[in-house]
């Protein structure tokens, strides 16, 4: 990590989707090793005022260089960006609520498509730029074929979601082999902690703590492998730095798949909650399964993951209870 914050002191970084759950830790990090950080948020430029509604990086606007509000989808996003000036990107900014896209596939399509051949364009048009992270998904996999999931497997984006990041994970690909850009691709797994609100460990740990019955859709047994944000973050600030990650698509988790109705056991039993589970019905274009193979991570980076489940669980609902003045 010292060898990083020497590289990033006094770098300009731009960092779009800065205010959801990922990015905004991310940025805490880069402005804590010493970057110039700007940020690009949803919002509308009015009259050349600036609106926008920051909720995770109040706490630090004073210390972020520039805040950019618009449409990473919109083809202006590309001035707003190139204006900034970067020596580097983490484009972060995306739909990332999986069931939004069974009624809304088209703006996913613009927000996780078009913002990234923006962020690519932006790449092919300065030469500034030292190198750019493009966040994909594990959910491009989707119906897997064997136990874990190393990047040479085939990919069956089984929502709307998926497919749109798998879409830009491929212009990713044809923008590296075609012009020679120094980016790299990171394909998280499901990362769970602080201030993530939609995805499903969130959602039962807020029910648990209101001892709410907790839903699960199906049976429970799908699995997903979970990984804690601080860990996350490293692999992001990797994927930025190391000129080994460049022209890469590389996974990111924990090895290790939870099943739903033991996870949603787990958060009970830690929180010590009175929440019953309930079952619905099996939801559109679930997966059942997604365990991550991060041998590549391990063996170019020495990346490994450090915070277990059930430890990083218990900072999770801390969390949460803080928020809820509990």
């Amino acid at each position: 990590m010292i060898n990083q914050i020497k590289k990033f002191k006094n770098k300009r970084v731009l960092v779009t989707g800065a205010d959801g759950f990922i990015g905004s830790h991310l940025t805490e990090k880069l402005i804590e090793m010493g970057a110039k950080v700007s940020i690009f948020v949803r919002g509308n430029s009015i009259n050349g005022t600036s609106e926008y509604n920051l909720k995770n990086l109040t706490n630090i606007k004073d210390s972020i260089q520039n805040i950019i509000t618009g449409n990473i989808g919109s083809f202006d996003s590309k001035k707003l960006i190139l204006d900034i000036k970067p020596d580097y990107i983490f484009h972060l900014a995306a739909d990332a609520y999986v069931p939004n896209s069974f009624n809304h596939p088209l703006e996913v399509m613009e927000t996780n498509l078009l913002g990234t051949i923006n962020v690519l364009e932006c790449s092919r048009s300065s030469s500034k730029i030292k190198q750019v992270v493009c966040t994909s998904s594990s959910e491009i996999y989707g119906l897997t074929m064997g136990k874990s999931i190393d990047e040479s497997h085939q990919l069956f984006p089984s929502s709307p979601y998926a497919a749109s990041k798998l879409a830009a994970d491929r212009y990713c690909y044809s923008y590296i082999n075609t012009y020679n850009l120094p980016v790299s691709v990171i394909r998280p797994f499901n990362t769970y902690g602080p201030r993530h609100t939609y995805d499903v460990i969130p959602k039962f740990v807020n029910l648990a703590l209101k001892n709410k019955p907790l839903t699960i859709y199906g049976d429970g047994k799908q699995a997903r492998d979970f990984t804690y944000v601080d860990d996350m973050v490293d692999a992001f600030l990797i994927m930025g730095l190391n000129k080994k990650a460049v022209g890469r698509f590389i996974n990111f988790g924990t090895g290790t798949s939870h099943s739903i109705i033991k996870t949603a056991k787990l958060i009970i039993k830690i929180s010590k909650s009175k929440s019953k589970i309930v079952f619905k019905k099996k939801r559109l274009a679930e997966v059942p399964n997604l365990v991550c193979n991060y041998n590549l991570a391990k063996n170019l980076f020495g990346w490994r993951p450090k915070v277990k489940f059930e430890k990083g669980l218990h900072k999770n609902i801390e969390w949460t209870k803080k928020l809820l003045k509990m």
